[in-house]
């Protein structure tokens, strides 16, 4: 019995600072319908903060208190409501998500700028330390009281505030209906304001308490806050007091586990797996259990998304694309050094495992947080198959894990939304935590994959692994756009855009999902598989796929494009951190800080890129003098005329700012084209004519240099031949104003008002 007391008293602790957690998480869901991912990133970083005022400033603790959760968390709060999250309005769920994945990643980076990993960050005091009371012989610290009594402090102020203040009414309006609030004089963005104000302070107050028990790192803190996301989901992500009571029940079960797991009676293994790993996955189980346990989703009509536009892809656009990939790899993989070699492979390995998205989430509408996931089984099983890496055993540990991802699936049918995506998340952490850390699967900490073997081909140097990475993505990308272009591809979109109405027309739903996952899951695998080295099970833990997910989104994730796009930006950030070192703290939060804009772009970057292509794309006379202008760049390096930091700048201003200026250079009047294309020669002049490898003598100075020659000759070549600035031919609101409409213009706009007969 005393030890059932101490091991009681220890879960029901832990279970208090769940229920202060999954509390926020409920109140932000409930009144703006954002499941905030970032909110375990937000008690870490108010821990931190935290730890600043108090022991490193040594103020007071109540005044270190009062300044962390009343003023800046609320603060904080209101800001990432009012600046981030009500730009995403009318957006899918798909982009809110990613929206607070972003979040998270930028507090993960800001906190690593901030506060590096250093030994004086250790000293993070109990409240009260040393100090304890006697509770039936058991010693508990004043520390695990203050926990206990927070939580409930909490419940009674929520209990308080939602029913017996005007806000807490207003709350509660908002969640049942936002729309008919507003109509009846309420303000639900003032509510929502309030209500991000009030959850970034009980995550704080979280952070505070488990930092005192876990020290100021990073992961765990994160980590430990993830594990209340399973309470937030047994009270259905509005009932508080079923919420609190599955954040005890969390509590009591991890502590219950760690009593009865030392006994020598309890299994240490199973089936030859240990289960060392169990006690670390219990929350995610739990949360996996109670996903499966609620009622299954609603089929939901179709919307109308006025943010939202998918192209079907052109087979000749995707073609040439393809084959454009690999011939410029093929092509400036011989100018690049060993490192910068293998820092490139790296980004063609995330942009395949974003690739695996595309069908998934992009054309399905299935949102999953665990690419990284199938691209570790797939190296699992490459490296465990027989035949050395050849072209058999890759297809088949791509069925394997695709038959895994359509299992995996299974139980997750009938979940949709943030449910199903929580759920990929629980999958992802254990299998890390159960699957990743056996000694069957990674020995020593990590396991070498074989380089794939090609009859007659020899892949054996960093460079044909890079070529061999391209080839693949090209092959890939051609198989989801065949996908998008047959008539699964339509089921899948059919799927994203009205189940009720595919459900309704005799489509098998279930067969669809399935389908959508094995796809998914054999693309990631396929990457995994291609690793060609020494991988470790850290590169595939959950915490990892939340970037992939998140640059998918801004790429675009309904494109090919825009998962080469997110791929390697995700890559270059890691590279632009190598050979900038100035700017190593700017790359932490550079993937956050890009996808918190998504808001004021959902379709995403790949889009914004094809649209000002798509012109050139349109013309095969044009195509032609952009690639032999290429081709003639590199034959100027490849002659040893230029040096490669020369081709580099030269290439860069080519594309993307010579390039994309052709359409308007044929159409424009004869005097502007010879302005425009005079000034766009001095700047390849300058690009081509100038040894910028002694020249300037950092890389950083040569970027900053690539993005001002595109700057001002791109951009100066098109207000040249437009006669106006460019944001004049995006605003609908002064067409005909400086310029005449044409009979085109006039007849186009009847077609699109419906006057024409």
């Amino acid at each position: 019995m005393q030890e059932l007391l101490t091991f009681t008293i220890i879960g029901l602790s832990t279970g208090a600072i769940y229920a202060v957690v999954a509390s926020g998480l409920v109140v932000t869901y409930t009144t703006s319908g954002i499941f905030n991912l970032a909110h375990g990133a937000t008690g870490m970083l108010s821990a931190f903060t935290y730890w600043q005022l108090r022991f490193d400033w040594d103020l007071p603790a109540p005044l270190a208190l009062f300044i962390t959760l009343f003023i800046l968390c609320p603060l904080f709060g209101i800001v990432t409501e009012r600046f981030v999250m009500r730009g995403l309005q009318g957006t899918t769920e798909v982009v809110r998500l990613s929206v607070t994945v972003a979040l998270f990643a930028f507090m993960i980076g800001l906190a690593n700028w901030i506060w590096p990993n250093d030994a004086s960050r250790e000293a993070f005091l109990k409240f009260y330390e040393g100090n304890s009371i006697s509770i039936g012989g058991f010693n508990v610290s004043w520390h695990r009281l203050i926990t206990f009594g927070c939580a409930v402090v909490v419940a009674i102020i929520l209990r308080i505030v939602l029913y017996k203040t005007r806000m807490g009414v207003a709350m509660r309006a908002v969640v049942d209906d936002r729309n008919l609030t507003e109509l009846n004089g309420g303000r639900p963005d003032r509510v929502s304001m309030f209500a991000w104000g009030i959850s970034a302070s009980l995550a704080g107050l979280a952070g505070i308490l488990l930092a005192g028990d876990q020290q100021l790192n990073i992961e765990p803190l994160v980590l430990l806050v993830i594990n209340a996301y399973a309470a937030a989901i047994i009270g259905r992500l509005k009932s508080l007091p079923l919420t609190f009571l599955g954040a005890g029940l969390l509590g009591l079960l991890d502590a219950y586990y760690l009593m009865v797991s030392d006994e020598s009676w309890f299994p240490q293994t199973a089936f030859g797996f240990s289960l060392s790993g169990v006690r670390s996955a219990l929350p995610t189980i739990v949360l996996f259990i109670a996903l499966l346990a609620r009622p299954q989703s609603r089929l939901r009509v179709g919307t109308t998304k006025l943010r939202e536009e998918n192209r079907v892809p052109e087979w000749r656009t995707a073609i040439m694309g393809a084959v454009a990939l690999v011939v410029v790899v093929v092509g400036i993989s011989g100018m690049l050094t060993r490192s910068n070699t293998l820092l490139l492979l790296n980004g063609f390995t995330f942009a395949m495992v974003t690739l695996s998205l595309v069908p998934l989430t992009g054309y399905a509408g299935q949102m999953s947080l665990a690419p990284l996931t199938f691209a570790g089984l797939g190296a699992i099983a490459m490296s465990k198959l027989p035949g050395n890496g050849n072209l058999v055993t890759l297809v088949v540990a791509i069925v394997i894990v695709a038959i895994v991802g359509a299992i995996v699936a299974l139980p997750a049918l009938r979940l949709s939304g943030i449910y199903l995506a929580l759920a990929t998340a629980a999958f992802a952490v254990m299998v890390s935590k159960i699957v990743f850390n056996q000694r069957q699967t990674f020995q020593t900490g990590n396991i070498t994959v074989p380089v794939l073997r090609i009859p007659f081909v020899t892949i054996d140097t960093p460079r044909a692994r890079l070529i061999l990475a391209s080839v693949c993505f090209a092959i890939l990308g051609l198989i989801v756009v065949a996908v998008r272009r047959s008539r699964l591809g339509r089921r899948l979109v059919a799927l994203k855009d009205s189940p009720a109405a595919a459900a309704t027309l005799g489509m098998s739903l279930t067969r669809t999902k399935l389908a959508a996952f094995a796809i998914s899951a054999g693309i990631a695998a396929c990457a995994g598989a291609l690793a060609g080295d020494k991988v470790s099970p850290q590169q595939y833990e959950f915490t990892q796929s939340l970037p992939i997910v998140l640059l998918a989104v801004v790429g675009g994730v309904g494109s090919v494009a825009g998962a080469l796009f997110g791929g390697l930006l995700l890559g270059g950030n890691s590279v632009l951190a190598t050979i900038v070192p100035t700017v190593k703290n700017l790359t932490k939060i550079g993937p956050g800080t890009v996808g918190i804009t998504l808001g004021r772009n959902p379709q995403g970057a790949a889009a914004q890129i094809g649209d000002s292509f798509r012109p050139l794309i349109e013309q095969p006379r044009l195509i032609a003098i952009s690639a032999a202008g290429a081709f003639g760049i590199w034959a100027l390096d490849a002659a040893d005329v230029i040096s490669h930091w020369s081709f580099f700048v030269a290439s860069v201003v080519w594309i993307l700012a010579v390039s994309p200026n052709l359409p308007a250079l044929t159409a424009a009047a004869p005097g502007r084209r010879v302005m425009a294309g005079a000034w766009l020669a001095v700047g390849m002049a300058i690009a081509t004519g100038v040894d910028w490898s002694s020249a300037l003598d950092a890389t950083g100075k040569r970027i900053i240099l690539i993005i001002g020659l595109v700057a001002l000759f791109g951009v100066g070549a098109q207000r040249v031949v437009e006669n106006s600035p460019r944001v004049h031919t995006a605003s609908p609101d002064l067409a005909g104003l400086d310029t005449d409409f044409s009979r085109e213009d006039i007849e186009l706009a009847e077609q699109k008002i419906g006057v024409v007969l």
